[in-house]
């Protein structure tokens, strides 16, 4: 049993030290004209569907919280 466990813990940390580190500094936030985020519009017909299709540009209305916010990573110890 205490084999297992070493040889766990063993593989745990050299797939931890051998994962690919993303670069911080060519991150950059995204935008929403990144995405390909169906936009409503007035003069586009809302169109009816009958069956199982797929809309190549439906008349969205809303489409999620798209708001970009900065990741703050937080020390530990105690609070």
């Amino acid at each position: 049993m205490w084999q297992q466990i070493l040889i766990w813990v063993v593989t745990t940390v050299l797939s931890a030290m051998l994962a690919p580190r993303p670069k911080v500094q060519d991150a950059q936030p995204g935008q929403i004209g990144d995405k390909d985020i169906p936009l409503a519009s007035a003069d586009t017909p809302i169109p009816v569907l009958f069956g199982t299709r797929v809309l190549s540009q439906p008349n969205v209305v809303w489409w999620g919280d798209v708001m970009v916010r900065a990741i703050v990573k937080s020390g530990g110890g105690k609070k």
